[in-house]
């Protein structure tokens, strides 16, 4: 028997039960659970809210830590540390708020050494999809942004790591936030400007006065178009998230005229390659020091107040679920 946060489509939020193993999931390899991780899309669906859950009854989740159970897949063994981040957990097959998982054979990759389980979970989806988007930036042009990156929805989990990961790698950063008491905690993390979110939200010019190099956006709307008309020559803007708004309406100008390039940043269903080089990246450049004092851990029984906060703007950087706390 699992403990496991279930949701219910139409419903209202997730319950807290027990659910027999034999009714989780579907695959060849079976993992005890160890950590999972709340993301903005699992606040979304632990609350109730729609669009995130295919189905009518579904654990929540997008990602997950823990060991091998049992295996028929030849490619995992009884006690290997994995770890999965989206391939539709927490959507469309059971997720990782549970304390049983049971999962295709492609889906779990190994835990990297230099991180514990729940260092793992602390980078879970936010931390991969932050990874995706540096690495997205100098995908198409192979800009060396020797001027600012800007990032956007900055005191996030996808947010906070993309900024630890331009820092790290030398580069200079902005970050876009609405909470001015969060000035220290993003100066920590690397940032060396803070921009107020205001600046950004209100339309503005379809050209702008050329301020970034290149951008991480995990919001969207008004916010997206401004950074796009403020993207220098040759610039590279990886989106990756709606938390503000689901809709751009954009000028054609910084694309035919300074040769911006919008990259779209999907950590559902990215490649193998693509999953492999983001977790390479982490690898090599997050500090472990930083991510441990950016994470706070809840136990099952805490998500959905926390869900509830995150959506509210009220949580600041990763926040892992313990599920067997």
């Amino acid at each position: 028997m699992a403990r496991a946060l279930q949701v219910t489509k139409g419903e209202g939020p997730a319950v807290l039960t027990d659910v027999p193993d034999a009714e989780i999931g579907d695959g060849p390899v079976t993992i005890d659970v160890e950590w999972s991780g709340l993301n903005y899309k699992d606040a979304l669906a632990i609350t109730g809210r729609p669009g995130i859950i295919r189905t009518e009854r579904l654990i929540a989740g997008v990602d997950l830590v823990g060991i091998v159970r049992e295996s028929t897949d030849p490619e995992h063994e009884p006690g290997d540390r994995v770890l999965i981040n989206g391939r539709g957990l927490g959507e469309t097959h059971d997720g990782g708020l549970t304390t049983f998982a049971r999962v295709p054979g492609d889906w779990p990759i190994p835990v990297p050494e230099r991180f514990t389980n729940a260092q793992a979970a602390a980078i879970g989806s936010a931390g991969y999809t932050a990874a995706l988007c540096v690495l997205a930036l100098g995908g198409i042009t192979g800009s060396t942004y020797d001027g600012e990156i800007v990032v956007t929805g900055a005191t996030g989990g996808v947010g906070s790591l993309a900024i630890a990961l331009l820092a790290r790698a030398g580069h200079t950063v902005a970050a876009v936030t609405g909470k001015p008491e969060a000035h220290d905690y993003l100066t920590n993390l690397g940032a060396s400007t803070i921009i107020d979110r205001a600046e950004l939200e209100s339309p503005g010019k379809a050209l702008q006065h050329e301020r970034w190099s290149g951008a991480i956006d995990t919001l969207g709307g008004t916010v997206l178009s401004n950074v796009l008309a403020q993207t220098r020559y040759g610039g590279t803007v990886a989106a990756c998230g709606n938390a503000a708004d689901l809709w751009v309406t954009a000028s054609m100008m910084p694309f035919i005229l300074r040769a911006v390039s919008l990259v779209g940043v999907n950590s559902v269903s990215t490649p193998p390659a693509a999953r492999d080089a983001a977790w390479r990246l982490l690898d090599r450049d997050l500090d472990t020091a930083l991510l441990d004092g950016l994470t706070t851990s809840i136990g099952l029984q805490d998500a959905v107040q926390t869900a509830e906060r995150m959506l509210a703007g009220q949580t600041t950087g990763r926040i892992t679920v313990d599920v067997r706390a």
